[in-house]
């Protein structure tokens, strides 16, 4: 006998990147900042007030809210602080798709999304990219098609890196008649070049949903804290109806809005890391292992078949280096790899190197 609801017994759950214990491991499987947090978040944390924490937090973390409408120039109204960007995605679902309603992504995307939808008992719905990765010319008329409730885009895109356009994000928001989630959870390491900005949209689009993340920018993986942006009436029920009681604590909050504020330094991070994801790219081509342009702080090289994806991940792995493989659909022949310190990219770059004249001289 099971007491579990049969959607669940049906499901898989989400299978997160190794983990290691050793220390002494090169960790570029999933996508952290190789850099620390700002130094104001260490005075931050060693000068919080212990005996606080008898107290509850402020339940919907107007601190940092109000740090975050400010960097955004929005309003605490359209801020969401959740624990992580995992939970602004569950709390999306439970507010606003029902069960068996058509939730949308990608394929491939982040392999969170479709554990979520699951949960829901909601239906998910793959659309395919396009040969070069991007978004297919119909994609509309497939929404539309498929009584889409939901359509999660994760942009920049994982795994591949690929950046859709704030236009293309425009359009999609004002000709679907459902809610349009844009997690950008690797916004920050986008070349600021480009110009990149889909906020704004938010002032005229009541159906899009912004989610955020202190993980990745700001280098706060080992805390848990995100948010959402989104128009008054969309953030609302999130906020006061479907959200966990005090889903932030204390320390989370502090150290998130501090982190925020820390603009300077957290930029200094991402210049440090774009740097890098051209440096690794250059190395990476030179060898043969082709990769995509990305805007994120990871690069999607293809690994030749006389080597194969899976024997490149293992062999990585026993030199003390760990990178991502997904065992899906046109994922196979390749390896997601994160952008580490200079030390670790060229420790990464001296075991593939050993690893392509390996190959070529057993040839």
């Amino acid at each position: 006998m099971t007491l579990e609801r049969s959607n669940i017994a049906a499901m898989q759950g989400y299978a997160p990147g190794e983990q290691p214990q050793d220390p002494n491991t090169i960790k570029l499987n999933t996508n952290e900042n190789p850099y620390p947090p700002s130094p104001e978040v260490a005075a931050a944390l060693s000068g919080f007030d212990v005996a606080s924490l008898r107290r509850y937090p402020n339940p919907v973390a107007n601190e940092f809210r109000q740090v975050a409408a400010d960097l955004h120039g929005l309003s605490l109204d359209n801020i969401i602080p959740t624990n992580g960007g995992d939970e602004l995605l569950r709390l999306m679902l439970t507010t606003f798709v029902a069960e068996g309603e058509v939730v949308a992504t990608t394929k491939p995307t982040y392999s969170l999304y479709p554990v979520l939808a699951a949960i829901q008992d909601a239906t998910l719905r793959e659309i395919d990219l396009d040969a070069e990765w991007k978004l297919p010319g119909d994609l509309i008329q497939q929404l539309r098609e498929m009584k889409a409730k939901v359509f999660i885009l994760v942009n920049p895109h994982a795994p591949t890196g690929s950046l859709v356009t704030s236009a293309v994000i425009a359009e999609i928001a004002e000709n679907f008649d459902g809610l349009l989630v844009v997690d950008e959870a690797y916004i920050d390491f986008v070349d600021p070049a480009l110009e990149h900005d889909c906020v704004p949209l938010l002032h005229r689009f009541d159906n899009l949903l912004i989610l955020r993340t202190m993980s990745k920018g700001y280098s706060l993986a080992g805390l848990r804290f995100g948010y959402g942006l989104a128009a008054k009436n969309l953030a609302a029920p999130m906020l006061f109806k479907t959200r966990d009681s005090y889903n932030t604590d204390a320390i989370s909050q502090r150290l998130a809005a501090t982190a925020l504020a820390s603009q300077d330094y957290a930029k200094s991070t991402w210049d440090r890391v774009r740097q890098s994801r051209e440096e690794v790219f250059a190395a990476l081509n030179v060898l043969g292992l082709a990769c995509l342009a990305s805007q994120s702080n990871f690069l999607l090289c293809t690994i030749p078949d006389s080597i194969g994806a899976p024997r490149a991940y293992t062999m990585l792995k026993q030199e003390g280096i760990l990178v991502r493989y997904f065992d899906q659909e046109r994922l196979r022949d390749k390896l997601r790899i994160s952008i580490g310190t200079k030390e670790e990219n060229d420790r990464l770059i001296k075991a593939l190197t050993t690893i392509c004249k390996g190959n070529s001289s057993a040839r």
